[in-house]
């Protein structure tokens, strides 16, 4: 099965700068759409975006488009999120997400839309 690892949390201060990475391992030809998603406490999971493995389209939660941009490299079996301006409210750990399945009525925003995902990296913005 795919694994996923992320990378690049921290505690950075408002207005900063951080990439968040994910890299796969395992069978990665069965990939077909990697994903950001985000939990505060006390808060529900809550998609970020995703990009389509073989074509590289991507989708962005309202809230962060323009801020964050999601990008892949194949070849590195890597997803990256580069998130600019960040705000105390983007607080949270940030999950990285795979789809491997077929799924029926994929939509790419629901976490259950997810069969593989990473453990975590924590990103603190301090106000």
């Amino acid at each position: 099965q795919v694994q996923l690892v992320e990378s690049g949390g921290g505690l950075v201060q408002a207005g900063d700068s951080l990439r968040l990475s994910c890299r796969a391992s395992g069978p990665t030809f069965t990939i077909r759409t990697m994903s950001w998603f985000r939990q505060a406490p006390g808060k529900e999971r809550e998609f970020v975006a995703s990009v389509n493995w073989s074509n590289g389209k991507t989708n962005y939660a309202a809230s962060m488009k323009g801020r964050f941009t999601i990008s892949r490299d194949n070849t590195e079996s890597a997803t990256y999120l580069q998130m600019n301006g960040l705000e105390f409210e983007d607080t949270a750990v940030y999950y990285c997400a795979a789809q491997t399945r077929p799924r029926f009525n994929f939509s790419g925003t629901w976490p259950n839309d997810y069969d593989r995902w990473g453990q975590g990296t924590q990103v603190t913005v301090s106000s």
